[in-house]
Parts: C-alpha cells; sequence; structure tokens
C-alpha cells in the first residue's frame, strides 16, 4: 500500500510482530519533484506542441473540434501545444490517429545527429529556437493552404514563381 504525506511517497507493507498479529512498517521514498510553477517547459514538450498545433492547423481544426475528438477541454489542447503539458505515450497514439499522422510526426526535425552542437554540454536548448523556424508559423500554414485552393494549375505556377521573384529582388541590397 502506498500513500503520499508532504512530497514523500510512504510504502506499507505488513510484518508479522508481536504475538502474530499484523503491524504496517513505513518504508520512505522520496518523490523526485516535478517542474516548479515558475521553471520553463521542457523544449521537447514544445516542439511537440508545436507539431500538434501545425497539424492541427492544416487540417482546419479548431482545439475545441481536437479536443472533443479525443475526450479533452479545449484548455488542455493549449496546454499541451505550449508544452505546459506533457503527453503520454497513449495521448500521442490518440492524437496521431485523428490527426491522421504517424506519432513520428510529432518528433520530426528533431535529428539528434544532425543537430548543432550544443554549448552547454548537456543543456537543453531554450524553447525559443523551436519557434524560430517559419515553417511553424500559423501565417506560413494558411499561406500554404490559400495556394493550394487555387483550382487553376497555371495560375498557382504563376504565383509560384512571383514570389520567387520577390523574394530573390528583397534579397539584393541595391535593389531598394
Amino acid at each position: 500500500m502506498f500513500i503520499a504525506y508532504d512530497r514523500v511517497i510512504c510504502h506499507f507493507t505488513p510484518c508479522l510482530c508481536e504475538g502474530n498479529r499484523p503491524k504496517m512498517a513505513m518504508h520512505q521514498q522520496t518523490r523526485r519533484p516535478g517542474r516548479q510553477k515558475g521553471d520553463k517547459p521542457n523544449p521537447i514538450d514544445v516542439h511537440v506542441g508545436s507539431r500538434v498545433r501545425l497539424r492541427r492547423n492544416m487540417l482546419g481544426l479548431s482545439q475545441e473540434k481536437l479536443g472533443e475528438a479525443i475526450g479533452l477541454t479545449f484548455q488542455q489542447i493549449q496546454k499541451y501545444e505550449r508544452g505546459a503539458n506533457r503527453m503520454g505515450a497513449s495521448r500521442l497514439h490518440d492524437l496521431s490517429h485523428v490527426l491522421d499522422v504517424p506519432v513520428s510526426f510529432f518528433f520530426d526535425d528533431m535529428d539528434p545527429v544532425r543537430a548543432p552542437a550544443i554549448l552547454a554540454g548537456f543543456a537543453e536548448p531554450a524553447a525559443e529556437a523551436f519557434d524560430a523556424d517559419p515553417l511553424r508559423r500559423r501565417e506560413t500554414v494558411e499561406l500554404v493552404s490559400a495556394y493550394y485552393r487555387i483550382d487553376d494549375p497555371a495560375l498557382r505556377r504563376r504565383l509560384f514563381e512571383l514570389a520567387k521573384a520577390l523574394a530573390v529582388g528583397a534579397e539584393r541590397p541595391e535593389a531598394k
């Protein structure tokens, strides 16, 4: 039997003492402390949450609709997307089915072999590093979504060429 008291888990086991009457012996085990209120979320939780948000936006789902599909409130989905709460394996599995992606999708772009060396040794990278990628911005998702809603392939191709030309023009300092 386990009882938690003041952040200490106590394990009680029966022992035979005093004339075969069972008594409970207490063994204490300290509990690993969780994240404190002011601590920043783990960057991997932030990354996984951003991938959930990316896929949800690609499918045009609201947080509320996604929450309903897996039996959660939209507030819980918000916490997952921000990385404030961690997701267990079963939750990732449920999300992968609803969002129609493999579980590995949530960890894409996190290849440790290709990741740059961390100067701080085993310290975790800042969560802001995951937010800097323009492919994870809402604006990018909306732009791609609007682009693919253009039915005419020739018009879509001309828009693509225009965007490339504008980008090249913005790179040249003498163009300004």
